[in-house]
């Protein structure tokens, strides 16, 4: 029987020979915040699990890999307005975070890749990037996992070039991986604007996402399949496991 990959399914000796066969970590952060009129407010964090869990056992046989238990909270003030939605301040999320990496560290390991799946959390990244370097002996890396794949998904996607929000991307990956949190009879109201409110350029500004979709949808979900979705989360998994045999990226 093939072990799981996932910290949460291992006992503890399991995953302290992980750490002595020097695994990779695969830390999935992601969000917990409205998805729209058809999807479960977990779709981040379902989807960033998910697509770890699928490129750790791709490489299964190959190298040790071990995905960490999610960070299902991060930055989604944005999306408070609908309800449904957790969201942390920086200062907060910067020391949960850490402390997830400093626990990694003291069990052994060495390389840890944070897989991000919440566009909200990309800027705190990497700005927090440089204090992981110095606050922890880690090798960590980041990325966000529908920009990592971003070549791979435009070939998939008929309505939009990227993923957006709670859209044909995003719900397609939902009809493939969880399809019990797609709510079908809402899909025709699941539409919005095309893209989010564009902005100067060079000037930042925070808007709510109430303020430019009345669904809380970019995109347009009623484009989505499952079989979009099974494409995707091929595109997703080979993405990360390029990364993780990437040596250049560790060095």
């Amino acid at each position: 029987m093939t072990q799981s990959p996932m910290w949460k399914e291992l006992t503890a000796a399991e995953i302290r020979a992980l750490a002595a066969a020097d695994a990779t970590v695969l830390l999935p952060v992601a969000s917990m915040e409205q998805h729209g009129p058809h999807l479960a407010v977990g779709v981040d964090t379902v989807l960033c699990e998910g697509v770890c869990r699928l490129a750790a056992e791709a490489v299964q046989g190959e190298m040790p890999v071990i995905v960490a238990p999610t960070l299902w909270c991060g930055m989604a003030e944005h999306h408070m307005a609908f309800g449904g939605t957790f969201t942390f301040d920086i200062p907060t999320y910067r020391a949960v975070l850490l402390a997830f990496l400093k626990s990694i560290e003291r069990h052994g390991f060495k390389k840890v890749l944070i897989v991000n799946g919440h566009g909200g959390n990309i800027s705190a990244l990497a700005a927090f990037l440089p204090d992981f370097a110095v606050e922890t002996g880690l090798k960590v890396r980041a990325t966000t996992y529908f920009e990592l794949a971003q070549p791979g998904i435009d070939t998939v996607l008929e309505d939009q070039e990227r993923i957006r929000h709670a859209c044909e991307g995003e719900t397609s990956l939902m009809m493939a991986l969880a399809p019990d949190l797609v709510r079908h009879d809402k899909l025709p109201e699941a539409v919005g604007p095309t893209h989010s409110t564009p902005r100067p350029l060079g000037v930042a500004r925070f808007r709510s996402y109430k303020s430019f979709s009345d669904t809380g949808v970019v995109g347009d979900a009623r484009r989505a399949s499952r079989e979009k979705g099974e494409r995707l989360a091929v595109v997703c998994r080979d993405a990360i496991v390029g990364v993780l045999k990437d040596a250049e990226a560790w060095a």
